[in-house]
C-alpha cells in the first residue's frame, strides 16, 4: 500500500508579515474592489436623488443660455455647438470634485465611516483611490446624462459618433481631475469652512472653465485668458471641442496640450490630496 503526503506549504508556516506580497497585493485588490463596488451599489440605490442632484444646474444652463438667449437673439446659432461640450465637461469635472470632498469631509468630521475603511486589509493610499475612482465614476455618469439632455434641448448640435470613444477618454481624464481636487479640498479644507470653501472654489472653476465660451475667443482679454489657462476644467471643455468642432469653426487647444495639462493636474492634485488624506487618518 502506497500512501502519498501533500507536500507542505512553505508559506503557511510563515508569520503573516514574512509571507510573500503577492498574497498582500491580492488581498488588497479585493478589498478595493469590494469597497468600490459597495458605493456602487449604494448609489444604484439612490439614483433618483443623485440623478436629481447632477441634472438640475447644468439643465438650465443649456436651457437659458442655449435656448433662451437663442430665441432672444442674443446669441449665434453656432453657440449651441460650443456651449454642449462645455456643460459635459462641466458635470464630468464639478460632480466628481463634489462628490469626493464633500462625503470625505461628513466622513471624516460627523460621522467617523472612514474608520472603517481605514481598518480594511488595504494601504492608506488605496483608500484615498477608492474615494477618488468612486468621485470619477459619478462625474462620467453625470456627464454621460447630459448629452441626450443636451439634444432634446438644443436644435443645432451634433455629436459624431466616431469621436465618442476620443471624447469618453478625454471626459474619464477630466473626472480623475476633479476627483484629485475634491481630494485636495475634502481633506485640507476645515469642516467648519467646507461651505465658504465650495462657494468661494465652485463659482470661479465654473466660469473660467471656458464651459461657455472658446479660450481662443479670448485673445483679446488676455489677463482673464490667463487665468482660464490655470484651471484644469478649461482642458476639458477645449478637449472635447478639439474632437467635436469641425474643421474652420473656431479653433481650440490643440488635444495633446489638454491631455498634458490633464495629466498634469491629475499628479500634482492627486499627490496633495493623497497627502493630506494621510495626515487626516492619523488625526
Amino acid at each position: 500500500m502506497t500512501t502519498t503526503l501533500a507536500a507542505p506549504d512553505p508559506v503557511a508556516d510563515f508569520p503573516a508579515e514574512l509571507r510573500p506580497a503577492r498574497t498582500d497585493v491580492r488581498t488588497a485588490t479585493r478589498t478595493f474592489f469590494f469597497i468600490l463596488w459597495r458605493d456602487i451599489f449604494v448609489t444604484g440605490r439612490e439614483l433618483g436623488p443623485f440623478l436629481a442632484q447632477v441634472l438640475v444646474e447644468p439643465f438650465f444652463i443649456l436651457f437659458v443660455f442655449g435656448k433662451v438667449l437663442g430665441e432672444l437673439g442674443y446669441t449665434s446659432g453656432g453657440f449651441q455647438q460650443i456651449l454642449l461640450p462645455g456643460v459635459v465637461a462641466l458635470n464630468s469635472f464639478l460632480v466628481s470634485l463634489q462628490n469626493t470632498a464633500l462625503p470625505l469631509v461628513i466622513d471624516f468630521s460627523w460621522t467617523k465611516e472612514i474608520e472603517d475603511r481605514l481598518l480594511a486589509p488595504i494601504p492608506t493610499s488605496l483608500v484615498a483611490v477608492e474615494k477618488l475612482v468612486f468621485g470619477a465614476l459619478r462625474g462620467i455618469i453625470a456627464s454621460l446624462v447630459m448629452i441626450p439632455v443636451g439634444f432634446l434641448i438644443l436644435d443645432d448640435v451634433s455629436w459624431p459618433m466616431d469621436s465618442f470613444l476620443p471624447t469618453l477618454g478625454v471626459l474619464l481624464m477630466g473626472a480623475l481631475a476633479g476627483s484629485t481636487v475634491g481630494l485636495t479640498i475634502g481633506t485640507l479644507a476645515p469642516p467648519r469652512h467646507i461651505s465658504v470653501i465650495f462657494a468661494v472654489t465652485l463659482t470661479p472653476l465654473m466660469f473660467t472653465g471656458c464651459t461657455q465660451f472658446p479660450w481662443h475667443s479670448l485673445a483679446d482679454i488676455r489677463w482673464f485668458q490667463a487665468l482660464c489657462a490655470i484651471n484644469p476644467l478649461t482642458y476639458v471643455s477645449e478637449g472635447i471641442r478639439a474632437l467635436l468642432l469641425p474643421p474652420g469653426g473656431p479653433g481650440s487647444i490643440p488635444l495633446w496640450i489638454d491631455l498634458l495639462a490633464l495629466s498634469g493636474a491629475i499628479v500634482l492634485f492627486g499627490l496633495i490630496g493623497i497627502m493630506g488624506f494621510h495626515r487626516r487618518a492619523q488625526d
